[in-house]
């Protein structure tokens, strides 16, 4: 056989294959960066007797503005973007590149399912692919985008990924068929009630979502400029005159920060994770937004602070808390829950950050949200909180009133000790356990100080 002929037998083939996934690659990375990897391996499906071009599935290296990272794209064109066993090992080779290399890697997303046909050697292959997703969490950054219908256990790439995001009337995520899913639940749902981002706000996979394509790249940009240059030079900012206005909310507080890429603000909307710099020292935030009232926590909010400070250990990136919090939610759901549980896991990551650990108290420390939130004791190493700010035992002498009611307490006692003007932060400052009280027009440069000297 003529081998060149071949070779442009199997070119045509894997390019009419393929068009549609590297269109999609091309409209997301540097212009005439990617090269691709593995590029003319086949397989054949024996059940419908068909050649996998590529094994339907795209990998390789680019660039976006600059920055380089590996790419795994299923190619939806190529059986549906079944997942074999040959796909997956495909995809781990990539990994293993990745890894080597200390390159991140993006996924595109896009299958149906596993291919119909391999039995228990499929499930063996996404044993080894997940297994050696897992192994890279924390050495290099992950990224996934749901570019598609994504079922089966190739969903567990968007959970493990450290960043996720979904298309806005595109992308649907589910480990099981919408399918199965609508007719448990005994009703005919559209898939984007199943799986869509919205569908998943307690799943805490959505990191982002966006309209287009097109938006990832920026999105992945600024987080890679924030993770691969942790600290540059920045001179000190000008003092924020709106912090000291009366009032002072979460949307103000993010003026502290330079270029700011929130993660997660599809679900539970009142914990903002934020990844950012102040002064020009990259650091991961959470931004408790409670409004007038304040945060009560529950399992879901835990968790997604958990998660974002495992990002934050993972990535060696200082952790910032900036409390409103009331402490747990009173509430029997609450209490039969996962709270307490999830709590006690943020505490052990809390454990496990070894670079700086900050808190700002701006609005309430109550109860646990001061121990969780801003405790010396808990590994904080600088606390600080604005003038007007309420740090105590309970939120106020009704709570106090309430907690006691059924025992001898002396009830003016108790009026006197938890009253608004002996909530303030200079008694907790008296026991040295805030280091300063500031006025918050000058939280920047509080933080920006503490930062230069605890940053590693």
């Amino acid at each position: 056989m003529d081998k060149i002929q071949l070779l442009q037998e199997r070119k045509a083939k894997i390019a009419e294959a393929g068009k549609e996934i590297r269109s999609q690659i091309t409209s997301l990375v540097d212009e005439d960066s990617f090269v691709e990897l593995s590029a003319f391996s086949f397989s054949k499906n024996e059940f419908y007797g068909e050649d996998a071009a590529g094994e339907g599935v795209v990998t390789g290296f680019a660039t976006i503005d600059g920055y380089p990272f590996y790419l795994v794209a299923q190619n939806f064109k190529v059986l549906s973007g079944g997942v074999s066993k040959a796909n997956c090992d495909k995809i781990a080779k990539c990994l293993d590149a990745a890894e080597k290399n200390s390159t991140p890697v993006i996924y595109l997303l896009n299958t149906l399912g596993v291919q119909v046909g391999e039995g228990v050697t499929v499930l063996e292959g996404l044993g080894k692919l997940l297994m050696r997703s897992t192994q890279l969490k924390g050495v290099v950054p992950q990224y996934a985008i749901v570019d598609g219908e994504v079922y089966g256990s190739a969903a567990m790439l968007a959970a493990i990924a450290d960043f996720s995001f979904f298309i806005e009337k595109k992308s649907v995520l589910a480990i099981n068929s919408p399918l199965v899913l609508s007719a448990k639940a005994g009703k005919n749902l559209p898939k984007e009630e199943v799986g869509g981002a919205k569908a998943l706000d307690k799943s805490g996979i959505a990191a982002f979502e966006v309209k287009e394509l097109s938006e990832i790249k920026s999105k992945i940009s600024a987080i890679s400029e924030l993770l691969d240059m942790p600290m540059i030079d920045a001179e000190l900012n000008e003092p924020v005159p709106a912090l000291n206005e009366e009032g002072v909310t979460a949307e103000t507080l993010m003026s502290v920060f330079e270029n700011p890429v929130e993660i997660g603000s599809a679900y539970e909307k009142e914990i903002r994770t934020v990844l950012g710099r102040i002064g020009g020292i990259s650091v991961a935030a959470v931004v408790f937004d409670g409004g007038e009232k304040g945060v009560e926590l529950n399992a879901a909010k835990l968790a997604k602070i958990k998660d974002f400070a495992e990002l934050a250990c993972c990535y060696q990136l200082p952790f910032l808390t900036f409390t409103d919090v009331k402490g747990m939610e009173a509430s029997m759901s609450v209490n039969n829950s996962r709270a307490m549980k999830e709590a006690a896991e943020y505490l052990d990551m809390l454990d496990t950050i070894d670079t700086a650990k900050i808190a700002v108290v701006y609005k309430k420390a109550i109860g646990l949200g001061y121990s969780l939130f801003a405790a010396k004791s808990v590994g904080f190493d600088y606390t600080c909180a604005f003038a007007n700010a309420q740090i105590a035992l309970f939120d106020g002498v009704q709570g106090a009133l309430v907690e006691f009611g059924g025992e001898k307490a002396d009830k003016a006692t108790l009026a006197a000790k938890y009253a608004d003007e002996n909530s303030d932060p200079v008694n907790a400052a008296k026991d040295g356990y805030i280091d300063a009280i500031i006025e918050p027009q000058f939280v920047k440069q509080y933080l920006i100080a503490s930062l230069q000297m605890l940053a590693k």
